[in-house]
């Protein structure tokens, strides 16, 4: 099925110049200039995932990105003139999947978008026993990235996903923060710990009472640890 994919940017040229990639990849692209058109048109189609610039009219890109997240997990990357780290923590708090700082590369934009699309949508029919992992009252289905703790559904964001999925398919073993980085954005990536920690935080806090399966390894990173 053809992913959709909507591009939230009030500068023409580059709204333009990233349509075209997209199109020539097979993405169907729908287009926004402003917040307010952006949730508009999201709450219109079924959109898989989102470029969205932080600095746009009407609503900035902060807002939108949290009234999204209010409802819907879908992919988000997050556009910005800024450089600064506050910024980057920022988006990841509101639960942004990932950041590019412009100016940036298009190709190195597509490969990010290919990385999200595909890693959220691109599975077989044919699932199996290792499609679902289940411990501690925490149950996940890999392809449809459906998530229940205590039998109750939970919205995750792709990335909060990812690092749950990857600490539960390794159980009781220490994995590092260099390690999530490498496992989840599959790049480097120019972040620093306070970015692994939101994302953390933001997901104990959707696991509730089952947020004390994630333990972490002072200096080191975190493990998923089985509980009786």
């Amino acid at each position: 099925m053809q992913k959709t994919i909507l591009i939230v940017e009030d500068e023409d040229i580059l709204r333009e110049i990233v349509k075209d990639y997209l199109l020539n990849e097979g993405y169907a692209v729908l287009e926004a200039v402003d917040g307010k058109e952006a949730l508009a048109i999201f709450e219109a189609y079924d959109i898989h995932l989102i470029i969205l610039d932080i600095m746009l009219p009407e609503l900035d890109g902060w807002t939108v990105c949290r009234r999204i997240r209010k409802n819907s997990n879908v992919a988000i990357i997050m556009l910005t003139a800024r450089s600064d780290e506050d910024d980057t923590l920022l988006g990841f708090e509101l639960g942004a999947d990932d950041y590019v700082t412009k100016p940036y590369s298009p190709p190195i934009l597509l490969a990010r978008v290919k990385r999200l699309i595909n890693s959220r949508y691109s599975y077989g029919n044919t699932f199996s026993n290792e499609d679902t992992l289940a411990e501690n009252g925490i149950h996940i289905h890999i392809p449809s990235h459906a998530v229940k703790v205590n039998g109750v559904h939970i919205s995750l964001t792709h990335t909060e996903f990812e690092i749950l999925a990857y600490l539960m398919q390794n159980p009781g073993i220490i994995i590092t923060r260099e390690q999530l980085i490498i496992n989840i954005w599959g790049y480097e990536f120019a972040g620093d710990d306070r970015t692994i920690n939101s994302h953390i935080r933001n997901l104990r806090h959707k696991l509730g009472d089952k947020a004390n399966s994630i333990v972490t390894v002072i200096r080191v990173g975190y493990k998923f640890e089985a509980r009786a």
